[in-house]
């Protein structure tokens, strides 16, 4: 099973500005010396020396997780921007999937708005893409956000056979895994959705205030939580934050690690980011939270940050 990053951020997309990267350019100009240009080797091991913030950069597109079974089936959790880089992405690399299957976590804007760019499988007749959610009548939810004046075209102009799903049951076979959802606290209501297949499991959880209920070792939380290859956490905010935000539907970073350390999941992948926060302060979270997670006595978790395009394999 491979997980594959489109949408990172939170609440709404954050492209670079012309500012930062020209501030980039500025520290790593700043950063050369003699040494590091006499050589090709040289100076690609001065590049390797430089902090990631100033190399890459966490990306700026909103939720959109891919997940590729092993048999094939490609499984999409939301529709934010990224999921138009998930389009161009196919079309560039001349992938002719036939059967898309989209579950949605809720359907604020932030995990929405991508859809209608979701180009070319949605303009596709040959494509079938069912949409999956626990809440009933969904489908009216869709179609509501691609009509005038708040889109030029409605959902009847896209060809691909879509079909919709609302789920009923705790769980539901895809190809040869198994999706399993369960509503987490967020205003609205939010749905986390774990996918097992071949005796491992990943947990997709944006969109995700966690609370006391979450850490309780009944057996509902066993059976959802328990054996987690992956989590992949909403952490948008710092413990401060989360304090002031108290039910304002997210996470704290640190609460991310506590969460997998107690369930004794071994890889965490903190994720709808901020949109306020930069790279620089992306990357300085992530080192938070490995110092948080290395001074939790016998639960070590190794922790990622999620980024677009970054691929993660279990």
């Amino acid at each position: 099973m491979t997980v594959r990053f489109w949408g990172v951020r939170g609440s709404i997309p954050t492209p670079l500005l012309p500012s930062q990267i020209h501030s980039r350019i500025a520290a790593v100009v700043q950063r050369i010396g003699p040494a590091d240009i006499v050589s090709p080797e040289a100076r690609e091991a001065f590049l390797a020396g430089l902090p990631p913030y100033l190399t890459g950069t966490v990306g700026g597109n909103t939720t959109c997780v891919e997940v590729r079974l092993d048999d094939g089936t490609l499984i999409i959790i939301d529709a934010g921007s990224g999921i138009a880089a998930l389009g161009a992405s196919l079309k560039r690399r001349r992938e002719h999937v036939r059967h898309y299957h989209l579950f949605f976590s809720h359907f604020h804007w932030d995990h929405l708005q991508g859809l209608p760019f979701f180009s070319p499988p949605i303009f596709d007749p040959r494509c079938r893409i069912t949409f999956y959610s626990p809440v009933e009548g969904f489908e009216d939810f869709l179609r509501g956000q691609m009509e005038p004046p708040y889109f030029p075209i409605t959902m009847d102009a896209m060809t691909a056979d879509l079909r919709f799903h609302v789920l009923t049951k705790p769980g539901i076979e895809v190809g040869a895994g198994r999706v399993e959802s369960r509503r987490m606290k967020h205003p609205g209501g939010s749905y986390s959705y774990k996918i097992t297949e071949n005796g491992k499991s990943v947990i997709f959880s944006t969109d995700t205030e966690l609370t006391e209920e979450d850490f309780q070792r009944n057996e509902e939380n066993t059976s959802y939580f328990g054996n987690v290859t992956l989590l992949i956490m909403d952490s948008q905010y710092t413990l401060d934050e989360a304090v002031e935000k108290y039910e304002w539907g997210h996470s704290s970073y640190s609460l991310a690690v506590d969460f997998a350390a107690a369930w004794g999941i071994p890889t965490l992948v903190l994720f709808h980011h901020e949109p306020s926060y930069d790279d620089k302060k992306m990357f300085s979270i992530l080192k938070s939270s490995r110092w948080y997670a290395s001074h939790l006595e016998g639960k070590g978790v190794e922790i990622m940050l999620a980024t677009e395009d970054m691929e993660v394999t279990i």
